[in-house]
């Protein structure tokens, strides 16, 4: 009998489980849409296989309650016009049962959705979209965009249950202008990219990119007006974006301490990169600019206060006494609190380049002293130990923990996406892994009250560079348990670039190795590392025998082979970008950005090879010399030619580069007549700080000073013609 019974109780565990794995294979890992041609970032949360595919024409009609928002209304017109930009698909607003419709509403969930959160279902002539809120409803409809696909009768969207929740509220991406300012509609195109991919806050770092109403003068030439800021801010809140203003508290503030008038207000006289906690009128100059920036940014709840990087904190003699009593970190502390209390008084919720327990962890802990509650503590050093404990600790005290998306290491040109380089050459991991090894674990943890994305804009790359960042931390912090790495690197080639896109892997790779080799050519290095790659001139010519000194490329041997080998992977990085062009991929005019970078990077290799080759003609003029003077003119003039070409090409590729990036772009640096742009450097050294113009990026070029040498070697020519004649 106990036989029996113990057979029966195993014959109901196998029915039990292999029902529920019967019942499982209606759903899908969100991975596993790819095998339906679907690449959709982020990924749902649940998708299940069940009902008809939704199969349509070029002609939808969209169907909203009756009762619906003017969110709501904006959602339906802006899913009409994308259907018709990015599919050519005709939708209008109706009612049921006219046509294959898409019903948008708020009103029929069969359970409660989470916040922000969506469910979409298919069948035969209707898809239905259900949120319980504006933003979820909106989200929704960008997932849909995603999900279209040609049918041989026109398109359709595969037989799909797809029920879909962030795992992380508030989703931020910095966006970083502290170098140069994007052009009005660059910035509302933006925008509108960001939302497709859920993201819901934009923490914008504009330093003197604002015109600030109280202070006119900090405003750099060109600088959006407090009208211009507060449409952004409206046009955001349309795609559930909310815009927060970072303008920078304690350190940072070169942008408004490099002014003559505000220089009492140092830390230390020498230095305009921070201000000193202890006078007041660092409070009454920075509680203007901030009152500007809440004007400029009506309707957002949150304000970021920057003052990281406070290099000077504690140098005077006045803070370093204070220090001695409360710490540096009280001290730091003491700024934050003063500046939160005021924010706080005017509505908004104060986030800090703060870390969890930061004051306590210090080398110089604070004494008698803590931030003011509900801080948000908006930096990661630190807090990465197992279980989060400082995180934890931190929310327990009432502050709020934004987990934060590591920064790509410092790279010109291109965002090193597939590796990185420490300051000894020695190779780490890239961006891409990094992003997701952090990401991925903090969403699923369920600790974090929001996650921000940095973007530093000290090498000033393009920003359209650092859309793949960006959406790896939009797609991971809404969903850290898909995709795998692998699968969101191809998913967001196909979603961003379009599905006729090729060779995208490859080309990261490529434009990763050029641009850590640009950064090594010349003095670029120097400005971050010390004395390392700098690059000298060959010898000039001198006297009736035509000496010099051969040492060039003795010297840059290893150079010159690794520019030849970097030149020929330029030359197919530039050939997958002319193929891409041509199958008329999505947000082409990234492929310029990639080309421009490209050809300076190529441009680079060129140098090298073309100065090898200048010594080698004048050795080889020197050789000649006494076996035939006319062979070692000839060569004199070849090696002027040399020299010219290089000038010219410079001349050619940087300004190519400068046009294009300008289509999205103000000047960078320039002046108006009204108004002329004031250049002072920092103290953090920033390479695209170099310059007030974009000429940052060759200026080490520049100061080979090719120019005067060719004047030397003309000078020289003119010499030597005359030698025999007299």
């Amino acid at each position: 009998m106990n036989y029996k019974l113990s057979q029966l109780k195993s014959v109901l565990l196998l029915c039990l489980v292999f029902s529920i794995l019967q019942a499982s294979t209606n759903y899908l890992f969100a991975s596993e849409l790819s095998e339906f041609g679907l690449h959709v970032i982020p990924y749902p949360r649940l998708v299940k296989t069940s009902g008809s595919d939704f199969t349509f024409g070029n002609e939808l009609t969209i169907v909203l309650d009756k009762d619906h928002s003017v969110s709501d209304q904006f959602t339906a017109d802006e899913l009409i016009r994308d259907l018709k930009n990015e599919c050519n698909i005709i939708a209008k607003i109706g009612s049921k049962g006219t046509s294959p419709s898409v019903l948008l509403t708020r009103h029929q969930a069969s359970k409660p959705l989470k916040n922000e959160g969506y469910q979409i279902t298919t069948g035969d002539k209707e898809l239905v979209i259900i949120a319980n809120g504006e933003a979820g409803l909106f989200y929704g409809t960008q997932t849909l965009l995603q999900l279209i696909q040609p049918d041989d009768k026109g398109y359709k969207v595969p037989g799909l249950t797809i029920t879909d929740w962030p795992d992380i509220q508030q989703r931020a991406i910095h966006y970083d202008t502290k170098h140069h300012q994007d052009k009005a509609s660059y910035v509302k195109a933006f925008i509108k990219d960001l939302s497709r991919y859920k993201v819901n806050m934009l923490v914008w770092e504009w330093e003197d990119k604002f015109a600030y109403p109280s202070h006119p003068e900090i405003g750099a030439p060109g600088a959006f007006t407090l009208k211009e800021m507060q449409e952004f801010t409206r046009y955001a809140r349309q795609y559930h974006i909310q815009i927060v203003p970072l303008v920078q508290g304690l350190g940072h503030v070169s942008f408004i301490l490099k002014w003559p008038q505000y220089k009492n207000l140092r830390e230390i006289e020498s230095s305009n990169w921070e201000f000193c906690p202890l006078k007041e009128g660092s409070y009454d100059l920075l509680f203007d600019l901030w009152k500007d920036a809440i004007d400029a940014t009506p309707g957002s709840t949150y304000f970021h206060i920057g003052s990281d990087e406070t290099y000077e904190l504690a140098a005077c003699e006045k803070c370093k006494a204070k220090a001695e009593e409360i710490g540096k970190s009280g001290l730091y502390q003491l700024f934050i609190n003063k500046a939160a209390e005021n924010l706080q008084k005017k509505g908004r919720k104060v986030m800090a380049w703060e870390t969890p327990m930061g004051w306590k962890m210090s080398d110089s802990p604070a004494k008698g002293i803590e931030p003011v509650k509900g801080l948000v503590l908006t930096e990661s050093y630190r807090y990465e130990t197992p279980g989060l404990t400082h995180v934890k600790e931190a929310k327990a005290l009432g502050f709020g923990v934004f987990a934060y998306d590591p920064n790509p290491g410092v790279a010109p040109l291109m965002v090193p996406y597939a590796f990185e380089k420490g300051e000894g050459g020695e190779l780490r991991i890239g961006s891409l892994e990094k992003s997701y090894r952090f990401i991925s674990p903090a969403a699923k943890s369920g600790t974090f009250d929001g996650m921000i994305c940095t973007s530093w804009d000290d090498d000033d790359l393009h920003n359209q560079m650092w859309m793949m960042h960006f959406i790896n931390a939009a797609a991971w912090s809404w969903n850290g348990s898909k995709p795998s790495l692998d699968e969101f690197r191809e998913s967001f080639f196909i979603s961003y670039y379009g599905s006729s896109v090729t060779g995208m892997d490859e080309l990261f790779n490529l434009l990763n190795e050029g641009a850590y080799y640009f950064a090594g050519t010349m003095e670029r290095n120097v400005w971050h590392y010390g004395e390392i790659g700098q690059t000298h001139l060959p010898d000039l010519p001198r006297g009736d025998a035509l000496e010099y000194d051969p040492y060039w490329n003795t010297q840059y041997k290893e150079k010159v082979s690794q520019s030849k080998e970097i030149l020929a992977k330029m030359d197919k990085a530039l050939t997958i970008i002319e193929n891409n062009k041509k199958t008329g991929v999505k947000h082409s005019y990234d492929f310029e950005i990639f080309r421009t970078s490209a050809e300076l990077i190529r441009h680079t290799c060129l140098i090298y090879i073309d100065l090898s080759n200048l010594e080698y003609a004048i050795r080889e003029a020197h050789v000649n010399r006494f076996k035939d003077y006319n062979v070692s003119l000839n060569i004199l003039l070849k090696a002027q030619q040399i020299v010219e070409n290089t000038l010219k090409r410079r001349d050619d590729v940087f300004n190519d580069l400068v046009l294009t990036w300008e289509e999205t772009r103000l000047p960078k640096g320039f002046s108006t007549i009204d108004k002329p742009f004031f250049w002072q450097q920092d103290r953090a050294r920033h390479f695209a700080f170099r310059r007030p113009d974009m000429t940052f990026l060759i200026y080490d070029e520049q100061l080979l000073d090719m120019e005067g040498y060719l004047e030397k070697l003309k000078a020289y020519i003119v010499y030597f013609k005359g030698v025999v004649l007299n």
